[in-house]
């Protein structure tokens, strides 16, 4: 009993949040390049034109493009199995659009695998994290079909670049984010509904080919969804909270239903009928999301939600996570996220008994505000957050039977939030000397909570106790 012998410890990254060098060897301006973040309210905002008084966080962020052999050490130390990470589009095809690659993209990402690889992590590759290129917004980026193709090839040059020495992959990162941060999802700065689903039916026809040609390429290749984890409790017994409840599940869930089954729910195809939404199909559509099904589920996991009859909109609020109800029952973070370790039991359980595939857990993690005393941070707070969350994923292993295959920690080392462009909200095991305007040496510190993870690896999960 417990966790299996192959399974995948780690910790996951995207690089839009840990690169920097935005715009060196040839890399193109992304999506994320032009959000800006400044304090004391660190109000996001997208321009269309880098202006030189603004701060944007993505553009030195913790410096990982020249401290990778660094930071891959530090991984390989706590013993990781497997590193999810990123590749930038525009470091590979700098506007999106070009027929051939940028070789010195490539070249980054060959010395980052190829040290993973020596120190015995299977590189997990999420194809698009949260970062389109900008030169695909002259074509009104995921809202036109064109889009597919570029994203086709982009995908299909990273499956033969790379053959043989990565084997898993995500074809998109959170993809349902696109209805709620569509600019963080796709490019997209509309927020109009129909926009929004003509956008994820171009990127749902995309996925399945990504994971069609991916599978021709290479049989060994293993490519997923990524869910960002929306799971949600009704408020009360009242058939009309169960009845709201529902509604906003299916709101999130449409996504991995059309990507794990192959086809477009009949509830969701009824709700755009009352919306008066026609979707962009194209006659050989509905084989190809037949054909492009992924392997297995993954999805981040940082909170549970309440909702109801009374439920407004999907999510609103400061990071776009309020519903109008609160849960009594649980903890919330400084940033005002439910802390419900149990809700991943749940949630575990949940997936694989509606998609009866393999699942992961590739973020999961609590942003707090650590302080550097005497050249140590002691993160107790975060060492039992994970150790809760832990013990609820082996329960789902050891008493429901659902196949888990890994564990990737969200933000093994500091890095720029994506919801809040802070570096203040930490949740590394390793600290980063870098504040919310950019300043400090970017200097590497071991939080207590490394020696613990390092632990944990090491017992395959047997023990979780924290010994100082």
């Amino acid at each position: 009993m417990g966790f299996p012998d192959n399974f995948l410890w780690g910790g996951a990254t995207a690089a839009n949040q840990i690169e920097g060098a935005y715009l060196e060897e040839g890399k193109g301006l992304s999506t994320a390049d032009m959000m800006t973040a400044g304090s004391p309210t660190l109000k996001r905002a997208i321009t269309s034109v880098i202006e030189s008084d603004r701060y944007y966080p993505t553009h030195e962020a913790i410096d990982h493009y020249h401290r990778f052999e660094e930071d891959i050490a530090l991984f390989a130390e706590m013993g990781f199995k497997c590193y999810r990470f990123s590749i930038a589009w525009s470091r590979i095809f700098p506007q999106g659009d070009e027929t051939e690659p940028n070789a010195k993209g490539l070249a980054f990402y060959d010395r980052l695998i190829d040290l993973c690889l020596e120190n015995d992590i299977e590189p997990l590759v999420t194809i698009s994290h949260f970062e389109n290129p900008m030169g695909l917004q002259k074509y009104g980026s995921w809202e036109n079909r064109k889009v597919v193709d570029f994203y086709l090839r982009y995908a299909e040059t990273l499956f033969e670049h790379f053959k043989g020495r990565v084997r898993y992959w995500l074809t998109f990162n959170e993809i349902n984010v696109m209805s709620t941060m569509p600019w963080n999802a796709g490019g997209i700065a509309s927020s109009d509904e129909a926009v929004k689903m003509t956008a994820a039916y171009h990127q749902f026809i995309a996925s399945a080919l990504a994971v069609k040609a991916g599978h021709e390429i290479d049989l060994d290749n293993k490519i997923g969804t990524m869910y960002a984890g929306h799971f949600s409790y009704p408020n009360s017994c009242d058939p009309d909270d169960i009845q709201g409840n529902e509604d906003f599940m299916h709101k999130m869930l449409f996504y991995p239903d059309v990507q794990c089954r192959g086809y477009y729910p009949n509830y969701k195809l009824k709700e755009l009928e009352r919306q008066h939404i026609t979707l962009p199909v194209l006659p050989a559509d509905a084989e190809i999301l037949k054909a492009g099904v992924v392997d297995f589920v993954s999805f981040s996991y940082y909170m549970t939600h309440v909702c109801g009859k009374n439920t407004t909109g999907i999510l609103r609020g400061l990071n776009g996570l309020e519903t109008g109800y609160k849960n009594p029952h649980i903890e919330r973070s400084a940033w005002g996220w439910g802390i419900d370790p149990k809700g991943l039991r749940y949630a575990l359980n949940y997936l694989y008994d509606r998609y009866q595939l393999p699942v992961m857990v590739v973020e999961n993690g609590l942003g707090a505000a650590d302080t550097v005393v005497d050249g140590k941070i002691h993160d107790d707070y975060r060492i039992d957050y994970l150790r809760q969350h832990i013990s609820e994923m082996r329960k789902a292993i050891d008493l429901d039977g659902v196949p888990v295959m890994g564990y990737t920690s969200w933000g093994p080392i500091d890095l720029i939030s994506a919801s809040t462009g802070e570096m203040s909200k930490r949740y590394g095991f390793i600290y980063v000397d870098v504040d919310d305007e950019g300043n400090g040496t970017k200097q590497r510190i071991k939080k207590d909570s490394f020696a613990w993870y390092k632990q944990v690896i090491a017992t395959n999960g047997e023990d979780l106790d924290w010994k100082e």
